[in-house]
């Protein structure tokens, strides 16, 4: 798939990505013979949605536009939609695609704006959110800024964030904890990932999701830090030995539509969307708190799987000492980074949204 890219300096690129928008937007409306009155066609909407063949796609997203919005509009409207990894579109281009117009409905994977406007990714840095109750927290500070910049700086109207199981450490050889990193070739999906990695001592590797088991069989790298039901969907259970379950990310995605074409949209459809969208988004949050442990028992072959492959994984505990160990490197190795990635500005982010939710600090200027 050939994408056209556009200097959103041009006039005539915006004006061409308006068009682009409209065309993707909906299936078009029938030509009348001048006698007749015009008949509109279906209206169909091109969504880009999120990972193929996870249960956050499968089982909810695509169900929910080729199936729900055509029963719920009673037939007025419908969509069709193809996961991120196979719509022929690189991770870093999907925000600019929909400030364009050019992709008006897409899912913007948060690890891949990490080097582009590190600014967005805050709430799910590394070492962060150690439990599910601690990311909505942070989720639920943050979220009004995310919101307000997206749509003032991009034209982006954010419709939903969603949410994957817990990115764990799956690794090949034995380990008793973060200590046992040092020195491995650890798989990595963020510039912050390889952050929290390089200050454990271990050698992290920037891979693409669908190359992480290549990666591992060929031993390229020797971990992966990946979702717990995700890895199992993709096998990474039966080309590794220990799994690790100390959630180091949780993998967050920005659901959005390009502002123009979200206004252009029949109003009946937006307050639609606006409905059952929030929905939606508690159903893939309810679905990754379950598969992040179901994740885990699969992978170790828990009685408790019902829902994966299971695996013969030893299960690593988590204690103590690392987690006191993961809120010292976030406090002093992510966090430092990620503004100085960032800049000044994001000191201040930091400061009005997610440090007093949690009470964490942004460090002195040096």
């Amino acid at each position: 798939m050939h994408v056209l890219r556009y200097s959103t300096e041009w006039p005539a690129a915006r004006r061409l990505a308006r068009v682009l928008a409209v065309a993707l937007l909906c299936g078009g409306v029938a030509l009348a013979s001048p006698s007749q009155p015009p008949v509109a066609a279906p209206f169909k909407l091109r969504v880009v949605g999120g990972l193929a063949g996870v249960t956050q796609y499968t089982q909810l997203e695509a169900p929910f536009w080729t199936r729900d919005l055509p029963r719920l509009s009673q037939g007025r409207f419908s969509a069709d939609v193809v996961p991120f990894d196979r719509a022929g579109v690189p991770g870093m281009e999907m925000l600019r695609l929909l400030q364009l117009g050019v992709v008006p409905f897409g899912t913007v994977l948060m690890s891949s704006l990490s080097a582009q406007y590190p600014q967005y990714t805050a709430v799910d840095l590394p070492g962060l959110n150690p439990d599910f109750a601690a990311l909505r927290t942070s989720l639920q500070a943050f979220r009004p800024y995310l919101d307000q910049a997206l749509r003032e700086e991009h034209g982006i109207e954010t419709l939903a964030i969603y949410v994957y199981p817990a990115q764990v450490v799956f690794c090949k050889q034995a380990l008793s904890g973060l200590a046992d990193l040092r020195g491995r070739k650890v798989r990595v999906s963020s510039a912050a990932q390889g952050d929290f990695m390089a200050a454990l001592g271990a050698k992290p590797l920037l891979t693409p999701f669908s190359e992480m088991v290549k990666s591992i069989k060929a031993g390229a790298s020797e971990c992966a830090v990946t979702g717990t039901m995700s890895g199992n969907i993709l096998g990474l259970h039966m080309h590794t030995t220990h799994l690790y379950p100390m959630p180091i990310t949780w993998g967050l995605a920005i659901f959005g539509a390009n502002r123009a074409a979200w206004q252009a949209l029949p109003q009946e459809l937006r307050m639609l969307l606006q409905a059952e969208l929030p929905k939606l988004e508690t159903a893939v949050w309810l679905s990754a708190e379950q598969d992040t442990a179901q994740g885990v028992a699969c992978n170790t072959g828990s009685a408790q799987c019902t829902t994966g492959r299971r695996g013969e994984m030893a299960l690593v505990p988590v204690r103590a000492p690392d987690e006191a160990r993961r809120r010292e490197i976030f406090d002093t190795v992510v966090l430092p980074r990620w503004i100085g990635r960032c800049g000044a500005s994001c000191a201040d982010i930091w400061r009005r949204t997610i440090g007093p939710a949690r009470g964490i600090a942004a460090p002195a200027a040096p």
